[in-house]
């Protein structure tokens, strides 16, 4: 035991030398330059009508810094419902999170741009977690929150609850978004890895608007949402 502590104190000691500072394991990966990109896209049936859903994400950069883009979205009824796309500059403040800053823009349902702000990384007990604000060029202000996490079953099947919400900071009645808590979308998904970059996956989801976003809703004669079953596939690279 003596030997193997005084072997690894030889090992670690250039690296404690050369900062004069313990490192962190989650940055030992020098000056790489690292890329990742994920892509999750399901299909359900709603109302009598497919619905697609997408949500994909990567990265390039390194340990500290990384430029980061998003993008989500729905289509129905032959049409785009909602398409959302991030640009964001990543920095690492925390062990495991992230600040960041850039520009989301939507192409639907109506051109908007935003300012974005917040923060990513992992919380304690392995939840996956994001919040960020979203300025409004149009003066609409509102917060976004996720959080997920992975239970896993076996070595290759996996179940992942989820939850998302909106909290608008200003009415914004042509969405058909109100003040308040706007929506909310939770559930659970089930993936099995057939390799560890590609799952098919199939989720129970709930998703719904919220106090005046639903009144807003049903005023215009609109569903406010609901449960539904979606079957997709998730691969990274």
């Amino acid at each position: 035991m003596r030997l193997l502590l005084l072997a690894s104190l030889a090992v670690a000691a250039p690296t404690f030398a050369q900062s004069g500072e313990p490192v962190s394991a989650a940055h030992l990966h020098g000056n790489r330059t690292l890329a990742f990109t994920q892509v999750e896209a399901d299909v359900s049936r709603q109302q009598g009508e497919a619905v697609v859903n997408w949500d994909a994400e990567g990265f390039i950069g390194g340990d500290r810094q990384k430029f980061w883009w998003k993008s989500e979205g729905e289509h129905a009824a032959s049409e785009f419902e909602t398409a959302e796309f991030q640009a964001l500059y990543s920095r690492n403040v925390w062990t495991f999170f992230d600040v960041q800053a850039g520009l989301r823009a939507d192409a639907k349902p109506d051109g908007r741009g935003y300012a974005v702000i917040g923060i990513q990384g992992l919380a304690p007990y392995l939840l996956e977690t994001e919040l960020h604000a979203f300025i409004g060029f149009k003066g609409d202000v509102s917060l976004r929150f996720k959080q997920s996490f992975d239970i896993r079953m076996t070595n290759r099947f996996v179940l992942e609850p989820n939850l998302e919400t909106d909290i608008s900071f200003s009415d914004v009645p042509e969405r058909m978004v109100g003040k308040g808590f706007s929506s909310i979308e939770t559930g659970v998904q089930a993936r099995y890895e057939i390799s560890r970059k590609f799952a098919p996956t199939l989720a129970l989801t709930y998703e719904s608007r919220l106090g005046k976003s639903a009144r807003l809703a049903n005023a215009a004669g609109e569903e406010n949402g609901g449960w539904s079953v979606r079957g997709g596939v998730r691969f990274w690279f």
